[in-house]
C-alpha cells in the first residue's frame, strides 16, 4: 500500500516547541497533511511516554493509533537523542533518531539512558554518550530497532557537520557502522547533494520534518509502497529496492531486484531554503558560495572571525563524485514548498494571515489533503477550485521553477515562485 510517513518530530516537552504538540493535534494535522504514519518523537521523556501509553493502543504490528477513534493516522515510536562527547581530541555533537518496535523496548532503552543523563530535562535529551555506544545500547536491547543519524549535514549537530562531525560514518560508529542502514537528509541538504559522497550512496536517505509545531509536519517526508506495520517500514528503509534475501549479498542484486521498490521517493525542501546552505555570518549579513569562502580562507571579510561553514561547502569537501552525479540505484526525490507559503506569495500577504488560512482550508476541503494537492491534483482541477495564480504557483513548484536566496548561518533561505512581472500578469488574468 502506498503511504506517506514522517518519522522525526518533537513533543511539547522539547525545547522551543509549540504547546500544541500533543497527540490530538498531531493526529488532526496528519490527516490535513496526508500523512499516514507519524513518529511519536521524544519517547525518552517520562511525561510524554506516559501520555503515549495512556492515549495510544496497538494497531498494526509495531504501530499505534489513538484509543477509541477511527482515525487512519498511525504512530511509530521514535525519539531524537543528542550525543555530546569527545572523540579523537575533538568535541562531537551528534543527533540520532531511534526507532523502536514496542513500549517494552522503549522502557528498556530509557532505563539504560537514564543511568547516563537526565531524561526529564528535555524531550530531546542531551547525553555525554558516544554515538557508537548509543547504537550499542539500542541494538543490544532489540535488533529490530533502527539507529538513524539525524540531519546529516547540519554544521553544529550532525555526523558530517563542519563544526563537530566526522568525515565518515565508520569514523563515528566504528564496528557498528554495519548496523547504520539510513541517514536523514535534513532541511539544508538534498539526496542529490549527498549522492556525491561515498556514505551518501551507501545508506538509505530518509527525509522528515523535524517539526516543532503541528502545522510543520510533513514539510519533508517519505513515500512507501509496502505493508503498513513496523517490519514493513523497517525493511523498506533497510532494503528499499530489493527483497532482504537478495540484498544481503550485494553481488546478487540484479536488474529485477532494482525494480522491486518499497521506498518510492522522498519529499524534500529545496535545500537552499535551509538555514545552513551557504557559508556565512548572520550578524555580518555575509552569505558566500564555497569558492568565495575559499578566497577569504574561510574568514569573514567583515568581522575577521571564522565563517560558519554551510552544507554546500561541507559536501564539496567530502564528495568523490561531481555535481549532478546520479547513482544507478537511487531513491528519487521531489522538492516542494508548503501550500500555505504558495498561497501567501500568490496573494501577496503573510503566511499566518486570515486570507491564507481561509484559502488553505477551502482547498483542503475541495481537493483532499495538502500533499495530494501539491503532488497529484491536476492543473485543471486546481483552476476549478482556487485562484489561477495559486494554481499556477503549485504547478511552478512541481516543475522546480522557483527563485531562491540561499540560507546561511542559521538564517532560512528566501524562496520566490513569481517574479514581479509574473505577479502582475497573474493579477491581470484574475481580473478577467
Amino acid at each position: 500500500m502506498k503511504f506517506v510517513a514522517d518519522f522525526h518530530i518533537h513533543s511539547k516537552y522539547s525545547r522551543a516547541t509549540s504547546p500544541q504538540m500533543d497527540l490530538e493535534s498531531l493526529d488532526k494535522w496528519a490527516r490535513i497533511k496526508g500523512i499516514k504514519v507519524l513518529g511519536t518523537g521524544d519517547f525518552t521523556h517520562p511525561e510524554w511516554l506516559k501520555s503515549l501509553k495512556q492515549k495510544l493502543e496497538p494497531a498494526e504490528a509495531g504501530l499505534f493509533k489513538i484509543k477509541e477513534t477511527d482515525s487512519p493516522t498511525r504512530f511509530i515510536l521514535t525519539s531524537e537523542i543528542s550525543c555530546i562527547y569527545s572523540k579523537n581530541n575533538r568535541v562531537r555533537k551528534i543527533h540520532i533518531i531511534v526507532f523502536a518496535p514496542s513500549f517494552d523496548v522503549v522502557e528498556k532503552i530509557n532505563t539504560q539512558l537514564g543511568w547516563i543523563g537526565n531524561l526529564k530535562a528535555d524531550g530531546r535529551p542531551i547525553l555525554g554518550l558516544d554515538a557508537k555506544e548509543l547504537a550499542k545500547i539500542v541494538l543490544n536491547t532489540s535488533e529490530d530497532c533502527l539507529v538513524v543519524p539525524a540531519h546529516l549535514m547540519t554544521p553544529w549537530f550532525s555526523v558530517f557537520g563542519s563544526k563537530s562531525g566526522f568525515d565518515s560514518l565508520e569514523e563515528c560508529f566504528d564496528d557498528y557502522v554495519k548496523y547504520i542502514y539510513a541517514g536523514e537528509t535534513g532541511l539544508s541538504a538534498s539526496p542529490e547533494m549527498l549522492w556525491r559522497m561515498p556514505d551518501g550512496r551507501r545508506i538509505t536517505l530518509i527525509s522528515n520534518s523535524d517539526a516543532h509545531s503541528p502545522q510543520k509536519i510533513g514539510r519533508e517526508a517519505n513515500v512507501f509502497d509496502t505493508e503498513i506495520n513496523y517490519q514493513g517500514i523497517s525493511e523498506a528503509i533497510k532494503f528499499p529496492t530489493a527483497s532482504p534475501s537478495s540484498i544481503l549479498d550485494t553481488d546478487a542484486v540484479d536488474i529485477e531486484a532494482k525494480n522491486n521498490k518499497k521506498f518510492l521517493y522522498t519529499i524534500e525542501f529545496f535545500p537552499e531554503e535551509g538555514k545552513y546552505h551557504h557559508d556565512g555570518h548572520r550578524n555580518c549579513e555575509i552569505s558566500l558560495l564555497p569558492r568565495e569562502s575559499k578566497k577569504y580562507n574561510n574568514i569573514c571579510p567583515v568581522c575577521k572571525k571564522p565563517l560558519t561553514i554551510g552544507v554546500l561547502n561541507r559536501v564539496e569537501e567530502l564528495a568523490d563524485r561531481p555535481e549532478g552525479f546520479l547513482p544507478e540505484n537511487r531513491i528519487p526525490f521531489r522538492s516542494l514548498i508548503p501550500l500555505q507559503e504558495i498561497i501567501a506569495e500568490a496573494q501577496g500577504v503573510g503566511v499566518i494571515s486570515k486570507k491564507v488560512n481561509q484559502e488553505y482550508n477551502k482547498l483542503i476541503g475541495k481537493c483532499g489533503n495538502e500533499l495530494k494537492i501539491l503532488l497529484e491534483v491536476s492543473k485543471e482541477e486546481l483552476n476549478k477550485n482556487t485562484l489561477p495564480e495559486i494554481a499556477d504557483g503549485i504547478i511552478k513548484v512541481r516543475e522546480g521553477k522557483v527563485f531562491i536566496e540561499p540560507g546561511f548561518d542559521g538564517v532560512y533561505g528566501k524562496i520566490k515562485i513569481f517574479s514581479e512581472k509574473n505577479k502582475k500578469l497573474s493579477k491581470q488574468k484574475a481580473l478577467f
